[in-house]
């Protein structure tokens, strides 16, 4: 018997084993298997059936792990689409789709975690008994006493680690048949023992009309169907959420909930539990391999029903799966930035089809992609337009910091030193903390400040390995690339000229928080950024510390702008709404809206309302103005005049394949090359421009320029990307590289 078999390296194809006839029983397809790539063992998967080449001598599959195959065949079925869409290599793709656990060939059967318990194995119940059996052996007697008093069961840990019984008594008392040792396997789930500050009667209330009308319509979907939930923030989408889960499990299947960031997760898993218990299971990428093995097995075997997760949860192996949540559909943590580059959410689209579930897209500012599909029919649209219990979005107000507080314009002097919070916003933190009210103050970028210039010459302290500056950081002090996570030294002097006026520019997370607590010595501040949450608990801790009412002031970038209900929260001021404003991206400013209307919506999520305050420089930017008036449709208007001439997505469908290289000059030559052989390959409807340097032209040492393809079709489109993925001839590979990422969210 000849299998395909999908090995998780770069090759277009999967290639053909012969299986040993004491195999043949473990191999079918989805199974895991043991085979060697040259000099090299890897875990493969079993696709199909497989055919014989003529002139090429077959090896055997030296193995199979598993009794039953680690991936159903309408997982695979996704996969071979993500494959063949994204043009990834399908080894690779299904390698996503397991816990790390599997996927390692030196370890193919990760064990799981025991525990061991010594209990009572022959209860002597008289006194006599006891004096007869430990006459010679107080030691025995201490131990086997000590585990009857605390119930007739112990950790063996507990007395052998810290109550210092040796190993000889217990074994002493196992032989004689008085204690025995039990080996239990537990389940690595870090949110078993976590206690939430959350009160979990808030994920459940009385549906509001817009709310009943929704449930109804997913509950009565049928065989599946996309859903857009467009729900205004603090409308209530989450209620929706769980009432569909309901009837889910209550027909005996299970459900995948997507969310975008991990810092959402507790909070989001925290809402599931208080409903669903621990039929919830929890997958993202800061849980251990062991953790998430545990997790995957306990959704496998149907322990579990409903996974919560980020992008990955997406491959959970969920038996009957009759719904797929894509909470903030919009955001763009969705897309994976390696290979294979799918997007979750399209994916969650591609999987529901295949099961026949029901896929709900919610968002408060949906993508344009989503909304454009929702007009169209492809999408069912359903609309929460009114906040629960009756309560008004908060009033914005938008400070222009071209102006000075006394309304007239900044000398030079005061535009250097213009202050980081403005008076407005100052006064309004000042009067939240007088009525013990919280803050959030959003600058979606992090450290201290954005760079270090000198200014007699005009240096700036790059990265050496990547075109961009340095961004300055506190505690330690240190220049950090926020791409290759190189570090330097704070200079005294410019390393240009030697010039000892250095000066720091633009604003990061530290610096405000800084400024903050100058200004505001009382309030408790908790700032939340990359810098701070790298531990595993992190996100939690400060999340729970605000639902406690511990922090004043939550100080944070983009992770702090979505997901979060907290009704004490009244206030939320945007530092610096330009940050990315005007990076040359076409989807710079749709992020833009979409950040200031999430992080606006945490704002007067309670009885008390509440006010936001933007900061910015271009007051009259459509982002800024829609943001204020919360109105989406008109940003989508505005936005898609922007986008007609030169046509770019919804109308249009794009890849953008990018070359890099270690040597500037090769890397140009090999771009101009191959696009020139792709446009001479491609379809005619699909356009090819450039190539051109990458805005950002230099990462990690490698020099990268790109092409785009565009196309309203993506059939030819998916053809042109495999072209560059499979068929253009790389010289000097290693060397040369090419990328190619479909449905691009950034062209950075």
């Amino acid at each position: 018997m000849l299998v395909s078999v999908a090995v998780p390296l770069p090759l277009p194809a999967p290639l053909v084993y012969a299986v040993p006839d004491e195999l043949a029983d473990r191999v079918r397809p989805g199974s895991r298997v043991l085979v060697q790539v040259g000099s090299r063992r890897e875990i493969g998967f079993v696709v199909g059936p497989g055919e014989p080449r003529t002139g090429v001598k077959l090896k055997s599959i030296a193995g199979a792990p598993d009794d039953e195959p680690a991936v159903s065949v309408g997982l695979i079925k996704v996969c071979r689409w993500i494959a063949d869409y994204y043009a990834a290599p399908l080894g690779m793709v299904l390698r996503s789709a397991l816990p790390a656990a599997l996927t390692g060939a030196d370890r193919p059967n990760p064990a799981p975690k025991t525990t061991r318990h010594v209990e009572i194995a022959k209860p002597l119940p008289t006194l006599l008994e006891r004096d007869e059996a430990f006459r010679r052996a107080p030691r025995q007697r201490e131990l086997y006493e000590l585990v009857e008093s605390v119930g007739g069961a112990a950790a063996l840990d507990l007395l052998v680690e810290r109550l210092k019984f040796t190993p000889a008594t217990l074994k002493a008392l196992t032989q004689r048949g008085l204690l025995a040792v039990r080996t239990d396997v537990v389940m690595r789930d870090p949110f078993a023992a976590r206690s939430s500050s959350l009160d979990p009667r808030a994920a459940v209330h009385e549906p509001t009309r817009d709310q009943s009308r929704a449930i109804d319509t997913l509950r009565n979907a049928g065989q599946g169907g996309v859903f857009l939930l467009h729900g205004i923030t603090g409308s209530g989408k989450t209620l929706v959420y769980l009432e569909l889960l309901r009837a889910v499990l209550a027909r005996g299947q299970g459900a995948i909930v997507l969310v975008p960031e991990i810092a959402l997760t507790p909070q989001t898993v925290d809402r599931f539990r208080a409903v669903f218990g621990d039929t919830v299971a929890v997958l993202h990428s800061t849980l251990s391999d062991g953790e998430r093995f545990d997790a995957w097995t306990a959704l496998k075997r149907g322990d579990r029903r409903i996974v919560v997760g980020a992008r990955s949860a997406v491959f959970a192996p969920i038996a009957g799966l009759g719904a797929i949540v894509v909470d903030e559909e919009h955001e763009a943590s969705y897309k994976q930035n390696e290979t294979p580059r799918y997007h979750a959410r399209e994916v969650a689209i591609i999987r529901g089809k295949e099961a026949g579930a029901v896929v709900v897209l919610g968002s408060a500012t949906p993508s344009l992609e989503s909304w454009h599909n929702a007009q169209t029919g492809k999408f069912s649209l359903l609309t929460l337009p009114d906040r629960v219990g009756g309560g008004r979005l908060p009033a914005v107000t938008v400070v222009d910091m071209r102006r000075s507080k006394a309304g007239q314009s900044e000398t030079k002097a005061e535009a250097q030193h213009r202050w980081a919070v403005s008076e407005a916003l100052e006064e309004a933190l000042r009067d939240r903390l007088q009525r013990k009210e919280q803050s959030i103050l959003l600058l979606n970028r992090r450290g201290f400040s954005a760079f270090v210039q000198c200014m007699q010459c005009g240096e700036v302290e790059s990265c050496p390995d990547c075109s961009i500056s340095l961004t300055l950081h506190r505690a330690p002090e240190r220049l950090v690339c926020h791409y290759c996570r190189h570090t330097a030294e704070v200079r005294a002097s410019c390393r240009r000229c030697g010039g000892s006026l250095l000066r720091q520019r633009g604003l990061g997370t530290q610096q405000v928080e800084r400024i903050v607590a100058e200004r505001l010595p009382a309030a408790r501040i908790a700032r939340m950024d990359l810098d701070t949450t790298s531990g595993k608990w992190a996100h939690a801790n400060i999340l729970d510390r605000v639902g406690r009412g511990e922090v004043d002031i939550l100080l944070g970038t983009q992770m702090i702008a979505k997901g979060l209900d907290f009704p004490n929260v009244t206030l939320v001021g945007v530092v610096d709404a330009d940050v990315g404003i005007n990076l040359p991206d076409f989807r710079a400013s749709e992020r833009c809206f979409q950040l200031l209307s999430q992080v606006a919506g945490r704002a007067g999520r309670g009885p008390k309302g509440g006010d936001v305050i933007i900061q910015t420089r271009v007051p009259g930017h459509h982002a800024v103005t829609c943001a204020v008036t919360h109105d989406y449709g008109a940003f989508v208007r505005k936005e898609l005049e922007g986008r007609a001439d030169p046509p770019y997505p919804p109308s249009v469908r794009l890849v953008n394949v990018v070359f890099s290289g270690v040597r500037e000059q090769e890397t140009a030559e090999f771009a101009v090359a191959a696009t020139e052989r792709g446009r001479r390959a491609a379809d005619r409807s699909v356009t090819l421009i450039g190539p051109a340097p990458c805005p950002v032209e230099r990462v990690r040492g490698r020099w990268r320029w790109h092409v785009m393809l565009r196309s309203a079709r993506p059939a030819p489109l998916a053809r042109s990307s495999r072209w560059f993925a499979d068929e253009l001839e790389v010289p000097s590979r290693g060397r040369l590289r090419v990328v190619v990422d479909r449905d691009p969210v950034s062209l950075l």
